[in-house]
C-alpha cells in the first residue's frame, strides 16, 4: 500500500477532533476482521511525548500527529509485519499484544481480548515512530492468531 499523506492542521484541537471522528466514533477493524476500539484518552498517549525523557508525556507532537491516518492504513494492510508486544511489568512478550509495522518505522500497538460474545476485539494502545526501538521490535516474536487465542 502506498504511504498515506501526512495530515496537517494548525492546532492540537483540530488533530484531536480528527482522532475522535475517524477513530473514536467510527467503526474500525483490522484487515483480518478484528474490531478495534479507540478511547478519547488514547489521543494523549499517542500524540504527546516526554520532553524530559522521564516518561511523562507533556508536549504535543506535531510529528506524531501528522501520521494520524497511518493508524487505519496500518491496521488495514494485510502485509503489515506483526509482532508480539513486550510486557515491561511481567518482563516477557505478550501474545495478546499486537504490534503492527508497515510504513517506515511507524508502529501501532493493540491489546486483544474477547467480547462477551466470544469474538475477538482489540483496544488501541498507542502508535509512534519507533526510530530508536524499531530494531528491537523487529526481533520480537511474530504475532499469530493461534498464540493469541491460546493466551486468552
Amino acid at each position: 500500500m502506498p504511504l498515506p499523506p501526512l495530515v496537517t492542521y494548525a492546532t492540537e484541537v483540530e488533530y484531536r477532533g480528527h482522532f475522535e471522528r475517524e477513530y473514536c466514533r467510527a467503526t474500525v477493524a483490522t484487515h483480518d476482521g478484528i474490531r478495534v476500539f479507540f478511547g478519547k484518552g488514547q489521543f494523549d498517549h499517542a500524540f504527546f511525548e516526554s520532553t524530559n525523557r522521564d516518561g511523562l508525556k507533556n508536549a504535543f507532537s506535531t510529528a506524531r500527529a501528522e501520521r494520524i491516518d497511518w493508524i487505519k492504513a496500518t491496521l488495514l494492510d494485510p502485509n503489515a509485519d506483526r509482532y508480539q508486544g513486550w510486557d515491561a511489568r511481567a518482563r516477557h512478550y505478550q501474545p495478546t499484544r499486537r504490534v503492527e509495522v508497515v510504513y517506515e518505522d511507524f508502529v501501532v500497538v493493540l491489546q486483544l481480548g474477547r467480547k462477551l460474545t466470544g469474538d475477538l476485539k482489540a483496544q488501541f494502545v498507542t502508535c509512534f515512530k519507533a526510530d530508536n526501538s524499531i530494531g528491537k521490535i523487529r526481533t520480537s516474536p511474530l504475532w499469530t492468531l493461534q498464540d493469541c487465542l491460546n493466551a486468552l
